[in-house]
């Protein structure tokens, strides 16, 4: 039970990371030529370098895909605290309700983030995905699994 517990808590921190840097990294999009990336914060192209304004960025859905990014970070991180708090306060044979809620409204926001964007802008046929949106589904893929276990899963 105890390489169990400590096996979730390692993914547990992994799916943090990988959602911090999908987040934060700026290469959602691939363009097809090469010559640059899109993210969530910034148009990054061979020939203007950094550009702080996406020729996207006014609209409503890139900043509903960043709201819900920013939300499921910080549901995770709180999901993690609640976890190691539960962990040693919580009386034997309990479950980890509170954990196991708390991944999977992290599971619901990286759901809607990560759909929006597909819904909007993943289809463009200028580019192809990312490393930050893989790893942005791969962490949804996590954050349920752990969300699951966290209900199933009983202190013993």
């Amino acid at each position: 039970m105890l390489v169990l517990l400590a096996s979730i808590f390692v993914v547990h921190i992994a799916t943090v990371i990988m959602l911090f840097v999908s987040t934060i990294a700026n290469v959602w999009m691939v363009l097809n030529n090469g010559t640059g990336s899109v993210g969530l914060w910034k148009n990054c192209t061979s020939t203007d370098g950094y550009s702080d304004s996406l020729s996207y960025g006014g609209e409503d859905a890139l900043k509903a895909v960043q709201a819900f990014m920013i939300l499921s970070i910080i549901f995770s991180v709180i999901s993690l605290v609640v976890f190691v708090f539960q962990l040693f306060t919580m009386e034997k044979g309990n479950r980890f309700f509170l954990s196991g809620a708390t991944m999977l409204l992290c599971w619901l926001c990286i759901l809607v983030g990560a759909s929006i964007y597909t819904h909007h802008y993943a289809s463009n046929s200028q580019g192809h995905h990312g490393y930050s949106f893989i790893l942005t589904w791969i962490c949804f893929c996590f954050s349920f699994i752990i969300g699951i276990l966290y209900l199933v899963l009983r202190k013993k």
